[in-house]
This record gives C-alpha cells, sequence and structure tokens, in this order.
C-alpha cells in the first residue's frame, strides 16, 4: 500500500478543478445556431462554459459533445450553448436560460458551483446538471457530475514510470483547484507506487503531493506558458509530460514535437479528453490520455430530464463504472511494454476493490 501525503485540496472539488440552438459543432471561438421554427417544440438542453471555451479539447468540449450526444439519441432534443469570457458572465447566462425555459441547463466547471446552487434552489422545477461540482446536502433539482480521476491519474503516473528512459517526469496546472490537483496528486502516487514496487527512483517535476506545491500557469488558455513551462522540464530531463491545464496542454504538446524533431524523444500525456482524438495533430507524441468520463454522464443526464427519468444527486465516476479511465495507446500500442500493461490492469482491480489505498483524499 502506498504511503502518501493526504493534503490535497479535494473539499473544492467536492464543495466549490449570443447563443443558439444547434447539435452541429460550432466553430472556434463563435456560436452555431438553427431557427426558433426549428427547435419549436423541442426539449431545450442549454450549457454555460466555463473560460477555456467550446472548443477547450477538455471539460468544455468534452460537456458539449455530451449535449450533441443526448440529441444524436433522441431527436426530440435541440442544443444550445452560452460562452462565459469571465466569472461575471456565470450568473447572467444561468438566467438568460433560465428565461429561455430550458428543459436542463448544464453548467461546466467548479467555479459555477455557487452560481448554479443559488440558481436551482430559486428556481426548484429546473433541472440543471453541473460538471466537477457536487453537494451535501445534495440539491433535488441538480445532477452534479464529479469524477475520481485519482484512479486513473495513479494509472498514468505508474506508466509514466515504466516509460521514462531519463528517469524524471512533469506534470503542472492550469490553476490550482481540487479538480487540477487532484490529477497532480494521482500522477505523482501512481509514479511513487511504481518505485515502491521496482525499486527505481524516477522524480517529478511540477508537482510535491507532501507540500501541495507546484507549477501552474496561472489559466487554461495561455499555449505559450505552457509551451515555456515545458521547456524547463524538458531542459531539466523530463521525457514525459502531464499538463493539467486544458487548451495550455497544446502548447506543452508543441515544445514536445519541438524537441522530438531536435533530437530530443519527449512524450506526453493529455487530460480529460483522449487527446489523439480532440489534438489529432500531436497524437505521435501521446502515450495515452487520462480521461474522465464527461461526455457520457452529460448525455446521460440531459437523457433523463427529456425522458421524464430526471434525478438529483451527486453522481461519481470511477474506474468501476467506466467513468474515468486511460485512453487507448494509439501509436504506443506496440511501444508500451506487455508486462506494464498487466501490471496497469492489476493496479485498475486493486484501485477498485481497495487493495491500493492512496492516502490523497478523494471523491469516494
Amino acid at each position: 500500500m502506498i504511503k502518501t501525503a493526504a493534503a490535497a485540496s479535494i473539499a473544492a472539488l467536492l464543495a466549490a478543478c449570443g447563443s443558439t440552438s444547434s447539435t452541429s459543432t460550432p466553430p472556434s471561438g463563435g456560436s452555431s445556431s438553427t431557427t426558433g421554427a426549428a427547435a419549436a417544440g423541442k426539449f431545450k438542453a442549454c450549457m454555460v462554459t466555463d473560460t477555456g471555451g467550446i472548443d477547450d479539447r477538455s471539460f468544455n468540449a468534452s460537456s458539449y459533445q455530451g449535449l450533441k450526444d443526448a440529441a444524436a439519441a433522441n431527436s426530440n432534443i435541440s442544443i444550445t450553448y452560452l460562452p462565459s469570457t469571465s466569472s461575471t458572465d456565470y450568473t447572467p447566462n444561468i438566467n438568460t436560460f433560465i428565461g429561455q425555459k430550458c428543459g436542463i441547463i448544464v453548467t461546466v466547471g467548479f467555479l459555477m458551483g455557487t452560481a448554479t446552487q443559488t440558481a436551482a434552489k430559486a428556481n426548484p422545477s429546473q433541472k440543471f446538471a453541473i460538471v466537477d461540482y457536487t453537494y451535501s446536502p445534495a440539491i433535488s433539482n441538480v445532477d452534479a457530475l464529479v469524477f475520481n480521476t485519482l484512479q486513473d491519474a495513479f494509472q498514468g503516473g505508474y506508466l509514466a514510470a515504466g516509460m521514462t528512459k531519463t528517469g524524471t517526469v512533469a506534470t503542472f496546472g492550469g490553476q490550482q483547484f481540487g479538480t487540477v490537483t487532484i490529477y497532480m496528486d494521482g500522477f505523482y502516487d501512481g509514479v511513487q507506487y511504481y518505485n515502491q514496487r521496482h525499486g527505481t527512483h524516477v522524480k517529478v517535476l511540477g508537482w510535491n503531493e507532501a507540500t501541495q506545491k507546484g507549477s501552474f500557469t496561472g489559466n487554461f488558455t495561455d499555449q505559450t506558458k505552457g509551451l515555456t513551462l515545458t521547456n524547463t522540464f524538458i531542459n531539466a530531463g523530463a521525457d514525459i509530460i502531464f499538463p493539467v491545464a486544458g487548451n495550455v496542454g497544446l502548447g506543452a504538446a508543441k515544445a514536445v514535437q519541438t524537441a522530438d524533431q531536435g533530437g530530443r524523444k519527449v512524450n506526453m500525456f493529455w487530460v480529460d479528453t483522449d487527446g489523439c482524438v480532440s489534438a489529432p495533430q500531436y497524437c505521435q507524441y501521446f502515450i495515452t490520455s487520462v480521461q474522465k468520463g464527461i461526455a457520457n454522464a452529460v448525455k446521460a443526464a440531459v437523457l433523463s430530464a427529456a425522458g421524464g427519468t430526471f434525478k438529483g444527486g451527486n453522481y461519481i465516476g470511477t474506474l468501476t463504472n467506466s467513468g474515468v479511465g486511460l485512453a487507448p495507446f494509439h501509436d504506443f500500442a506496440s511501444k508500451v511494454p506487455a508486462s506494464l500493461k498487466a501490471e496497469l490492469a492489476q493496479i485498475a482491480t486493486q484501485l477498485e476493490n481497495g487493495t491500493i489505498k492512496p492516502k490523497t483524499k478523494s471523491p469516494v
């Protein structure tokens, strides 16, 4: 059993890491639309994005994919979203959708927890879902969707420790939120467990679980900061990078690509979504992705609301219910040793049955 610090800020995860309708993917930076007549009589599923935007290749994009998947599964569902450029947009956007009589309003990101709670309590007949936030006690008209990414991040750290050639790996976050640092804690834990099991000394740059101090770019949009920080890690010897920073990760990918083209073999993991789908231009550098099942959870929430079976409460995605997990290895399928794949499968089982108990707090 791994012994790690129990200082992660998961309390933030549990208590606090003009648009028109469409079922098509909107262009970057914009919104897509259909006419009001086209949507007449349909169940309207509405989404308020966080500041990363609809094309963040992370949790906003995954949440919107859930709306699209729900609309594909039920032709009576129309979908729409409003972008938030700052936190001051959250409440006005939610209120706009309340005024539009949306069948369900999906809010994305734990920073919208308070705004969503206030709106839900003031409008008890309005159905909501929120990504990356839960309430205690649960709110009857809010389907709160949270994910135990400690589990698959632990697998990711173990994999990174098993794949590094330099003995040094790195992780960094966009901002120091519980939904970010739970990934970094899990990654750190997984590396330590590999070291314990194999007698190795793989180092983790960018995060110290015991002190809860590490490297952050300050936002989830500035790709230049991601590139600069990743170059710092590469120059310090890291050959596997794990950014937990949404679109900032594209800057990390560019740094990895440049290093590779310069003869330095560096790879990385993507976060939240399958990077080979979200950023296919960099797929050759992604060993895997540490995923949340956001799209499936949002799809289920929307379909339940449209189908009259909606129940508020707290959903927790885990390895057991496929709410979290590692993505396929894609280009690395033949490069990850069979023995390491077998160890990862064993670790998944042990995380599920409690044989491995990382001391970092988790949502379960």
